[in-house]
């Protein structure tokens, strides 16, 4: 455990992400970061975007690289916050279906457009945000601070993977591409995701910090 007058003084961390939107922040020891293999098995079988976007599996680094990279930093600012995207059972129900489906309406389709449009503007959200606290921890001393989003990549409509990344600065590894358990850690944190979701569902940012 790493002593808690080190975990204060990064408190600045934490105030400032509420103050950009967040609903729960709190900085932990980087080794309270759960990560798993089988969080990267789940975007192989169970994710759309898979192989889509740089930021996500088979290109960001593996769960051994992770691991390792993890190994070298203290501590991590780990915070969630609330989408005003609005998901009711009907919406989520859409949402699980096959884009495809000839049983999509176009109203059904127009309900799915509204959400994911309204989602993807706070994913780029969040991500700003993520970078806003990287360059406050690299300003306060912490020059090799590092975040991460989650989910897939949304800066570009359509990625493309065969060439390195066009806008390096902006985007972030989605924490499950690399093996994070979201969910677990920041149940462990004390600030838990509810899931699944009843209407507004939460997304989740963290900073490394050496």
């Amino acid at each position: 455990m790493k002593p808690e007058a080190d975990i204060t003084k990064l408190g600045f961390l934490r105030d400032l992400s509420l103050e950009l939107g967040a609903t729960a922040a709190k900085v932990i020891p980087a080794d309270e970061i759960v990560v798993e293999n089988r969080v990267v098995l789940k975007c192989r079988v169970g994710c759309k975007e898979y192989g889509k976007t740089l930021m996500c599996p088979p290109y960001a680094p593996s769960v051994d690289e992770f691991q390792k990279i993890l190994s070298e930093y203290s501590y991590a600012l780990v915070f969630k916050i609330k989408s005003h995207a609005e998901a009711t059972a009907e919406v989520a129900k859409l949402l699980s279906k096959d884009k495809n489906d000839p049983s999509l309406t176009d109203e059904m389709n127009e309900k799915i457009d509204a959400f994911w449009t309204s989602w993807k503007a706070e994913k780029k959200e969040l991500v700003k945000n993520i970078r806003a606290l990287e360059k406050a921890a690299m300003s306060g001393g912490y020059p090799l601070a590092l975040g991460f989003t989650t989910g897939s990549c949304v800066i570009c409509d359509e990625c493309n993977v065969e060439e390195i990344c066009t806008h390096p600065t902006e985007a972030r590894y989605s924490a499950q591409a690399v093996g994070i358990n979201v969910l677990q850690t920041l149940e462990n944190a004390g600030i838990p995701i509810p899931y699944p979701f009843k209407k507004n569902p939460e997304s989740f940012g963290l900073v490394l910090i050496a």
